[in-house]
């Protein structure tokens, strides 16, 4: 795996990158931006690289970001441990689609996610959903409307009850609600793609007309079947997603381990 190679995934949402990241240099990582900008959403399978290695990795593309929401990784402070446990009972940790700690002033520009303990194949998988594709597919009236839109985004937004048992076993079940403003259309290399997040979005600033009714209309529309790809996970996989790209994990029974590392 020493040659940087592409295949589009289903719906064309995002790509699987063949190469080594061990041993990636800079010319590579480079390439590796533009597939980023590119495509939204790159899988990097059975890499298995060792915390150091995947610090060292996302390093390369900017300044790690803090979550409020859980404690980092006892060992490694950048690196969040995103898991579900076989007793668990309810949703998935991040199940719905959703963009990460978007309720934040400066929100992470990228998210890495690494498999680090998977249930058998087919099982725990992450649904991404591309948003350079679902912003072009809109009509021409709603791309008008929202184009100087910003959306309010609430770390209380709907996607928190499924953070209930872990913010409960790190502590942090009583953070304050954060709250954020952001347009709801971002360019990224001279393309377009829509930037909210369904399960964040709480109302949209300025807008008169029934805010609910257009908050419903872009979420359904954002996570049309379309638009989406099932990743399948297998230990040492690595997925890496801009916010281009919206993600929800998936409704499964077993154990699962990831590391997570978000960078703005």
């Amino acid at each position: 795996m020493n040659k940087l190679s592409v295949e589009l995934s289903e719906n064309n949402v995002g790509c699987y990158v063949k190469t080594d990241l061990k041993t990636v240099n800079d010319l590579k990582i480079q390439e590796i931006k533009k597939l980023l900008n590119k495509y939204a959403v790159l899988f990097f399978k059975e890499q298995n690289l060792s915390p150091e290695e995947y610090m060292r990795f996302a390093s390369q593309f900017g300044k790690p970001a803090k979550y409020p929401m859980l404690k980092p990784h006892k060992d490694f402070k950048d690196i969040y441990v995103i898991e579900r446990k076989k007793s668990d009972k309810g949703l998935s940790f991040g199940e719905g689609a959703h963009l990460d700690s978007v309720y934040m002033n400066n929100p992470p520009r990228f998210t890495f996610l690494q498999a680090v303990e998977v249930p058998e194949e087919g099982q725990g998988n992450t649904l991404f959903y591309n948003q350079f594709l679902a912003y072009e597919a809109l009509p021409n009236e709603i791309k008008t409307k929202i184009e100087n839109l910003k959306g309010i985004f609430s770390s209380k937004g709907k996607i928190a009850k499924t953070r209930t048992l872990r913010e409960a076993e790190h502590g942090t079940s009583n953070t304050k609600e954060i709250k954020s403003q952001h347009k709801l259309v971002q360019t990224i290399d001279g393309r377009k793609a829509i930037y909210s997040s369904p399960g964040h979005i709480v109302g949209i600033a300025n807008y008169k007309a029934d805010q609910n009714e257009l908050i419903e209309f872009l979420s359904s529309h954002q996570t049309k079947k379309e638009f989406s790809f099932s990743f399948s996970w297998k230990k040492g996989d690595l997925a890496l997603w801009s916010s281009a790209s919206l993600h929800a994990a998936t409704a499964f029974n077993g154990n699962r381990k990831m590391f997570r590392i978000t960078v703005q």
